[in-house]
């Protein structure tokens, strides 16, 4: 494709050399550029695209799009206000719109957004409905499964994902859309079909600074449904027993069907709801009331968090177009995410599980949900990753300490921040409602080794903050730590 037939998506502020050039690949990785591509020169948290704009000319850029002006870059050089902006805009014309090809689902919220993603696909799996899956473990379709980096990818690698769904046939593409993502832009022309919200606690308020902020970026999601290129029905999903949730179901900006789902009450003419709800050990039960029809249902899942993230499900079922009665005999072989609640193989009287629980808020769920196998005693290993919002480190320490028996308090991705330092912010908590049933243990290995050897006949360990991830961040290195893998270690040598 012509670089000046791309150029007329976006808004061009100064534009040096020729444009009149084939264009056959995007990148803002200099090490991934070939012959005859755009390299973006993004501007991120640790360093400037722009100083690696001579490698990727070395390696065939043929044009540099960035927000001011390379001197001596031997390539096109495009001037822009905002290359994240113009990165979408292009990769959205290079791969032909491929988002107007797809019934797009967008899941957004603090906690329950991988558990929804994972159980929508194994629902759809389960009919032999193809479906892709972008979020925080991993990016999967077809055949396809890619480590991921971020929950939300960046709007080139996006693009390039979905084009290649639409090639592979496949129609649904259901996404964990984060905050960073919204507020960055990096979903920003996407044309979201589905839109679905399940909480908001606090989280990320080193990025957004408040709850007002970290909202608005949530609801822009939910007013992106506006645009209606497909011209086709849009529904806007979301979580009525929320505060936040409730300010979306009385937003009028909102133009979609919308659908509330709730443990109380029917909010809408579309609703979802679940009554008189059963929980322990071995499974959930409860009535559902639907706009569509009734069931009884009986799942593996245990919590009551479960039962919010089922109803969200089968409010996107539903919202598809999937027969009521196709959806309810799905949730018997539905399957979860790895590191939800997810309990580590062993002979031993007592059980280890692990969570990906980082928020107070999803921790208080964990451990509810823990309270209901009805075990001895609950003992956590928990810790908060540097680098992110501090205020929630005490109420982390509130939750643990008032829901557990023993807490060990120890390290969790400190990233730049002495390890140390974070305890701190986490102990002043405990201290602040007198609590004294904990430890501190720095090293996290040690911490869990610890944990595992306290525990006795029909305990529950839990290790939260991680779940599924398989690394620990120490200043900016990535070294391999794996929660399960430790735990599995420690109970095969004991």
């Amino acid at each position: 494709m012509k670089l000046n037939v791309l150029l007329k998506v976006i808004n061009l502020k100064e534009v040096f050399g020729n444009t009149d050039i084939e264009i056959e690949g995007l990148s803002y990785d200099s090490r991934n550029i070939f012959k005859n591509y755009i390299f973006f020169a993004l501007s991120g948290a640790h360093t400037d695209g722009k100083k690696f704009a001579n490698q990727a000319v070395s390696k065939g850029a043929v044009c540099i799009v960035s927000d001011t002006k390379i001197d001596n870059c031997n390539c096109t050089n495009i001037i822009v206000d905002n290359v994240f902006e113009a990165m979408s805009k292009i990769s959205a014309k290079f791969y032909d719109y491929p988002d107007k090809k797809l019934t797009i689902i967008g899941v957004t919220g603090t906690n329950g957004k991988t558990s929804i993603t994972y159980m929508t696909e194994s629902i759809f799996k389960n009919l032999n409905i193809d479906i892709g899956v972008i979020g925080t473990i991993s990016y999967r379709y077809a055949n396809v499964t890619i480590s991921a980096p971020n929950t939300t990818p960046q709007a080139l690698d996006l693009y390039k994902m979905m084009a290649e769904m639409v090639k592979l046939n496949i129609k649904y593409l259901i996404m964990e859309v984060s905050s960073h993502a919204l507020a960055l832009g990096r979903v920003s022309g996407i044309e979201f079909d589905i839109a679905v919200f399940t909480n908001l606690t606090q989280d990320h308020l080193d990025f957004h600074k408040d709850m007002k902020n970290y909202f608005d970026a949530k609801k822009t999601l939910f007013y992106s449904l506006r645009t209606n290129l497909k011209n086709n029905k849009k529904f806007a999903i979301i979580n009525a027993d929320d505060i936040y949730g409730k300010k979306l179901l009385e937003d009028k900006n909102i133009n979609a069907v919308k659908i509330s789902y709730s443990t109380s009450s029917k909010l809408c003419d579309f609703f979802c709801l679940a009554k008189d709800i059963l929980l322990n050990s071995q499974y959930s039960s409860f009535n559902l009331e639907t706009y569509l029809g009734n069931s009884q249902i009986k799942v593996s899942h245990i919590g009551l968090h479960n039962i919010y993230n089922i109803l969200a499900v089968i409010s996107i079922c539903m919202s598809v177009g999937i027969e009521f009665n196709k959806i309810i005999d799905s949730l018997k072989d539905m399957k979860g995410a790895p590191g939800r609640l997810e309990k580590i193989p062993s002979n031993k009287d007592f059980s280890v599980m692990v969570d990906y629980a980082h928020t107070d808020d999803a921790l208080k769920n964990v451990l509810s949900a823990i309270k209901n196998l009805k075990p001895n005693k609950i003992i956590t290993v928990f810790g908060c990753g540097g680098n992110r919002d501090k205020t929630k480190r005490p109420k982390m320490a509130k939750v643990a300490c008032s829901m557990s028996d023993f807490v060990i308090i120890t390290s969790d991705n400190p990233r730049e921040e002495n390890p140390v330092d974070i305890i701190k912010d986490i102990e002043q908590g405990a201290k602040e409602i007198n609590k004294t049933n904990y430890e501190i243990v720095v090293e996290r290995k040690q911490a869990i080794e610890q944990a595992i050897l306290k525990a006795k006949d029909k305990d529950v360990v839990l290790i939260a903050g991680k779940g599924h991830e398989n690394y620990q961040i120490i200043g900016r290195e990535k070294i391999h730590f794996d929660d399960k893998e430790t735990a599995l270690e420690i109970l095969n040598k004991i």
